[in-house]
C-alpha cells in the first residue's frame, strides 16, 4: 500500500521538480519513481549505504534522504544530482512522505485500530465505522493475552511473539509499555479456558525455554464484538495484578479461574480492615508462625483431612490436631469446621491482600 501512496506523491511532483525522484525501501529497491522503467530496480552497494546510513547522503549521481521507521530507516527518497537544490528537494520529499505515511498509518493500519479500541481511545460510536474503512471483521470472538515481561536477555520478546502468531489478518501484537506486550488472537466460538490456558503456556514456554525471557501471562474472557475487547484487556490486567498478589508462582493467570480472589481484589480497604478486626482478636493473626501457617495451608490443600494432612506432613495425627487446637486458642476458629476454615481462608487472604498493596485498574 505505501508503493502506491508514495507513487501518487511522486507522480504529483514530477513535473514541478523537472528531475528524477523516487523512494527505494530497505533492500535498497526501486518502490516509486517518476521515471517508471526504473522501478523494480536494486543496487547492491546502495544497501550497504542504506545500513550504515540515517541522514542524507549522495551515491552514483544520486542525492538520498532515509525517513520512517524506528531504528533503521524504512525508506529512502531520492533525486537526480548532488548540488543543493537536489538536497533541498530531498529534505522537502522525505519530510512530505513521511507525514503522509504517518497519517495513512494512523488512519488505516488495522494494528493501530485495536491497540486504540482496547485503550479506550476511540469513542464506542466511532468504532464500527473505524472497522468498517479498515474492512475489519467485528464480529468474530477473540481474546486478549497480556503478556509481561519480568527478566530478558537481548532477545526481543515482542518480535518472538509477532513470529509465533503471523497471521496479521488475525492475531494482532503490539507494545503498550517498555515490559507489558498485547496479543489480541481471534479464536474459535466456544474456545475452552484451557485450551487459550494450553495457549498461553506455548508462549510463556517458547520465551522462557528457547530466548532465557521470564514472563508472566494474563489471559481475558472471549469476547465476540470488537467493542468488548477493551472489556477483554482489562481482564487480563486484573488478572496479572491478582495473581501477582495470591498466586505468585503462576505463570498463566486466567481471569475466568481467579475465584475469591478476584472479589477480594475489588473490595475497598477500608472494609478488608474491618473484615480482619471482626475475625480475629487483637494480633492474633500476626501470632501465628510460619511453620503454624504452612501447617494450615497443607490442612486446606488436603480438604480440612487430618489423617492425609498429618501423612503429607510427616507428623503424628495428634501433632497435627495440637496444633490445630492451638489455632483455636488463639483465634477462636475451629479449621476442622468447614464454615470455619471458609472464615479462616478469606482472612488470610484479605490479610496478604492488604499487605500487597496492589495496583487497581
Amino acid at each position: 500500500m505505501s508503493n502506491r501512496l508514495f507513487q501518487g506523491i511522486v507522480h504529483q511532483m514530477r513535473d514541478t521538480i523537472d528531475r528524477v525522484i523516487g523512494v527505494v525501501d530497505d533492500t535498497a529497491t526501486i518502490i516509486s519513481c517518476s521515471e517508471l522503467s526504473k522501478i523494480g530496480e536494486t543496487n547492491e552497494y546502495l544497501m550497504l549505504d542504506l545500513g550504515e546510513n540515517s541522514d542524507m547522503f549522495i551515491r552514483d549521481g544520486y542525492t538520498y534522504k532515509p525517513f520512517a521507521g524506528k531504528g533503521r530507516p524504512e525508506y529512502s527518497v531520492f533525486v537526480e544530482g548532488t548540488d543543493d537544490m537536489a538536497a533541498k528537494f530531498c529534505s522537502i520529499l522525505a519530510i512530505t512522505l513521511s507525514s503522509i505515511k504517518q497519517y495513512y498509518d494512523e488512519k488505516y493500519d488495522r494494528n493501530n485500530f485495536i491497540k486504540n479500541v482496547i485503550l479506550d481511545n476511540i469513542l464506542p460510536g466511532d468504532i464500527y465505522v473505524k472497522a468498517r474503512e479498515l474492512h475489519f471483521n467485528t464480529d468474530v470472538s477473540r481474546v486478549v493475552f497480556l503478556i509481561r515481561v519480568l527478566s530478558t536477555n537481548d532477545i526481543s520478546a515482542f518480535d518472538v511473539i509477532q513470529n509465533l502468531f503471523p497471521d496479521k489478518q488475525k492475531d494482532f501484537v503490539f507494545n503498550i509499555s517498555e515490559t507489558d506486550i498485547v496479543l489480541v488472537k481471534e479464536i474459535k466460538a466456544g474456545i475452552e479456558s484451557k485450551d487459550l490456558e494450553k495457549l498461553a503456556r506455548s508462549i510463556v514456554d517458547t520465551l522462557g525455554s528457547e530466548f532465557y525471557t521470564k514472563v508472566v501471562c494474563g489471559i481475558g474472557t472471549p469476547v465476540a464484538g470488537v467493542k468488548d475487547l477493551a472489556k477483554s484487556f482489562k481482564e487480563a490486567q486484573v488478572a496479572l495484578e491478582v495473581g501477582k498478589v495470591f498466586d505468585t508462582e503462576k505463570s498463566i493467570v486466567n481471569y475466568d479461574n481467579l475465584g475469591i480472589a478476584r472479589l477480594i481484589y475489588q473490595l475497598p480497604t477500608t472494609l478488608c480492615e474491618m473484615f480482619l478486626k471482626e475475625v480475629f482478636k487483637k494480633g492474633s493473626i500476626e501470632s501465628l508462625d510460619h511453620e503454624t501457617l504452612f501447617t494450615i495451608q497443607r490442612f486446606f490443600e488436603n480438604n480440612l483431612n487430618v489423617s492425609e494432612t498429618s501423612r503429607k506432613l510427616f507428623v503424628h495425627r495428634n501433632t497435627l490436631v495440637y496444633r490445630l487446637e492451638k489455632i483455636k486458642k488463639l483465634t477462636g476458629l475451629d479449621l476442622r469446621e468447614f464454615d470455619h476454615a471458609i472464615v479462616f481462608k478469606v482472612a488470610l487472604m484479605v490479610k496478604k491482600y492488604l499487605t500487597s498493596n496492589p495496583v487497581k485498574y
